[in-house]
C-alpha cells in the first residue's frame, strides 16, 4: 500500500470507527480518521451517555418520594436544569477528549472535517484537501429521521436538540413509540414535565415482546405520562400559548416543546458513496457482507450506517472484527445472534433473545414462564411499581430462547443472563442455579410454573 497516503482511512470517529482505527494503528498501519462533528459519535456526544445522565437525574424525583416511606424527612426539592446541563457538558467534553487521546496514542491521525469519497481510494476532507488510502472504512452512524409531510415540522426538535434545551419545558409532547421516544418521555416526566406520548401504532416498542410492550405502557401511564395510541401528529402551529400539535384523530395538545423520535436513518448523505461505486439499501444503509465489506472490495462499513443492529457495543465489535481481519491476519466476524439490549424507561427494560411471538413462529411449541410482582422495595412503603420477568423456552430441548426483564436495573440483570443464553443454557441448567436472596433477580431462577394458557400479549 506504499502508493497511498494511508493504509486505512476511517470516515467517522464514533465508537465503531475509533475502535477499528485504534486497533489498525496498533498493528503498525498508517491510519487517519475524519470526523465532521465532535469525536465520540452519537453514543458519547448526543446519545447513550448524555441520555443516561438524564435518566439518572430524572429518577431522583421518585427516589425522594420513596425515601419518605423509609423514614427520611426531606424538605422542598428543586431541579436546576442549567446546572445539570453544565455538568453534563463538562463530562461529555472529558469523554470526547479521551477518545481523541486514545486515537493519538495509537498513532492515528485525526482530521476535523467532513470527508467525501471521490473514487474508491480517494477522499476529500473539507478544509484539508485530498488524500488517498488503500482501505476505507465508513463508520458515520445514523441520525434522527424527521417526516416531511407534517405542516409546521420546523417547530419540532429531535433527540439531538433535547440535550441542549435552554429551559426545561413545563409541557412536552413526544411523537414516537420506540425506545428513544419512551426514554425521553420518562426522563421529562421524572423531571416534572407534563408529558404526552403520541404513537400511530396500537402499542409501543414494536419489535419487543408483547408482554413487555403492554407492561411498560401501563407503568408509564401509572407515572402520569399520557400515552395516546393509534394516532399521529399531522400539523404543528405556533401560538401565543405554545405549540399546538393536531393529531389525525382530531385531538390537539398544546405544549412548550414538540419532540419527534420516529426512528433513525443511516448517515450517508454527502459521503460520495456513489462516486466510489458503493451499493446502498433503499433507506441509504451501506450493504455489507459478514465481514462488513461493501460492494467495493477495499471499502468496509460498520455500525449504524449499515443498519444491522444499531447498538454501540455492536459497532465496537464490528469495528474490532474488521481490524482483526484486515490488519492482524485473523479473519473474524461478529455474531449478531443473541445480542442483549436495554431500554432506559422507568421501569427499565433488559431483553435478550426472541420474543414469544418470534419464538413461536420459528420453533413452534414453546413454554412461557412469567412473573409480575411488586419488588420488595415497593411493598415496604406501599409503592405501586410492578416488575415483570419472562422466559421463553423451546419445548424440544428446553433451551431458553428469550429472557425479558422490566424492572429497576433490568439492563444490569440482563447482561449476565445474556452470557448464559449465548452459551445455549437450558431451563433445567438455569433452574439448577441457586438464587441470590433477597434480590429482584432471584425471580429469574425460581419460576417453575408454565403460563397456561399461553400468554397472548398485546396486538402486534
Amino acid at each position: 500500500m506504499a502508493d497511498y497516503d494511508y493504509d486505512l482511512f476511517v470516515i467517522g470517529a464514533g465508537s465503531g470507527g475509533v475502535r477499528a482505527a485504534r486497533l489498525a494503528a496498533m498493528s503498525g498501519a498508517r491510519v487517519a480518521v475524519a470526523e465532521e462533528s465532535r469525536v465520540g459519535g452519537t453514543c458519547v456526544i448526543r446519545g447513550c451517555v448524555p441520555k443516561k445522565f438524564m435518566v439518572y437525574a430524572s429518577e431522583y424525583s421518585k427516589s425522594f418520594d420513596t425515601s419518605r416511606g423509609y423514614g427520611w424527612e426531606i424538605g422542598e426539592t428543586r431541579f436546576d436544569w442549567p446546572k445539570f446541563l453544565m455538568a453534563k457538558d463538562i463530562e461529555i467534553a472529558r469523554l470526547s477528549g479521551i477518545y481523541v487521546r486514545n486515537l493519538q496514542n495509537a498513532g492515528a491521525e485525526l482530521f476535523h472535517g467532513k470527508a467525501r469519497l471521490t473514487d474508491r481510494h480517494t477522499i476529500n476532507v473539507e478544509g484539508h484537501g485530498t488524500v488517498t488510502a488503500g482501505k476505507i472504512l465508513v463508520a458515520t452512524g445514523g441520525r434522527p429521521w424527521m417526516p416531511t409531510d407534517v405542516s409546521g415540522i420546523e417547530h419540532a426538535i429531535t433527540s439531538n436538540e433535547a440535550f441542549h434545551l435552554e429551559q426545561l419545558p413545563k409541557r412536552i409532547v413526544v411523537a414516537g413509540g420506540g425506545y428513544i421516544a419512551l426514554e425521553f418521555a420518562c426522563i421529562f416526566n421524572g423531571l416534572g414535565v407534563d408529558t404526552t406520548v403520541v404513537h400511530r401504532g396500537p402499542n409501543v416498542l414494536r419489535g419487543f415482546d408483547d408482554d413487555i410492550r403492554s407492561h411498560v405502557a401501563e407503568e408509564m401511564e401509572a407515572r402520569g405520562i399520557k400515552v395516546r395510541l393509534g394516532t399521529r401528529i399531522t400539523d404543528i402551529e405556533k401560538t401565543a400559548d405554545g405549540l399546538v400539535s393536531r393529531c389525525s384523530d382530531g385531538h390537539a395538545t398544546t405544549t412548550d416543546v414538540v419532540m419527534f423520535a420516529l426512528g433513525r436513518e443511516p448517515y450517508t448523505e454527502g459521503l460520495g458513496l456513489d462516486a466510489a461505486g458503493v451499493a446502498v439499501t433503499e433507506n441509504g444503509a451501506v450493504k455489507v457482507d459478514e465481514y462488513s465489506r461493501s460492494s467495493v472490495d477495499n471499502i468496509w462499513a460498520v455500525g449504524d450506517v449499515t443498519d444491522r443492529i444499531n447498538l454501540t457495543p455492536v459497532a465496537i465489535r464490528e469495528g474490532a472484527a474488521f481490524a482483526q481481519t484486515e490488519f492482524f491476519n485473523n479473519p473474524t466476524t461478529f455474531d449478531h445472534e443473541m445480542v442483549a439490549s436495554a431500554v432506559f424507561t422507568q421501569p427499565q427494560i433488559g431483553s435478550v433473545g426472541l420474543s414469544e411471538a418470534d419464538a413461536r413462529h420459528k420453533y413452534g411449541k414453546v413454554d412461557i414462564y412469567m412473573s409480575k410482582f411488586r419488588p420488595m422495595k415497593e411493598t415496604f412503603y406501599g409503592g405501586h411499581q410492578r416488575a415483570m420477568i419472562k422466559l421463553v423456552v423451546e419445548q424440544a430441548g428446553e433451551r431458553i430462547l428469550g429472557c425479558h426483564v422490566v424492572a429497576p436495573d433490568g439492563p444490569e440483570i440482563i447482561q449476565m443472563a445474556a452470557i448464559a443464553m449465548k452459551m445455549g443454557v437450558t431451563k433445567p441448567q438455569w433452574d439448577a442455579t441457586c438464587a441470590v436472596h433477597p434480590t429482584l433477580a432471584e425471580e429469574l431462577v425460581t419460576m417453575r410454573d408454565k403460563v397456561a394458557p399461553p400468554s397472548l400479549g398485546a396486538v402486534a
